[in-house]
């Protein structure tokens, strides 16, 4: 069993920005896809971004396009979520997510992913 934990959530103002990050304890972490996803209370779980570790594959959901950047850190098992120019909208609990390999089509699908963070609370409000 993988171990996902997330870090970096909290509090900010609209238009403010955020990093988030998750961190796994896994020797062959770098075999796999690692993804965010987040959801409010009385929807369904959200994609966000996917990035494929040791290569350059990223998805993004076009809610975010242009304001979030996930990216990996070079010899660590782990990824980053870059949050610019939030929106009250983008209030949620985030989740990080670790899976196999998954082509780009299939990275927003959350049964991509075997294994999932506790979550980390974003709040955008002013």
């Amino acid at each position: 069993q993988v171990q996902l934990l997330e870090s970096g959530g909290g509090l900010v103002q609209p238009g403010g920005s955020l990093r988030l990050s998750c961190a796994a304890s896994e020797r062959t972490f770098g075999t796999y896809t690692m993804a965010w996803f987040r959801q409010v209370p009385g929807k369904e779980r959200e994609f966000v971004a996917a990035i494929r570790w040791r290569g350059y594959a990223t998805q993004y959901a076009d809610s975010v396009k242009g304001r979030f950047t996930i990216s990996t850190e070079n010899a660590k098992n782990t990824v980053d979520l870059q949050m610019n120019s939030l929106d009250t909208k983008d209030t949620a609990v985030y989740y990080c997510a670790y899976g196999p390999y998954a082509i780009i089509s299939a990275m927003p699908s959350p049964a991509s992913y075997r294994f999932w963070g506790p979550g980390t609370q974003v709040t955008v409000s002013s």
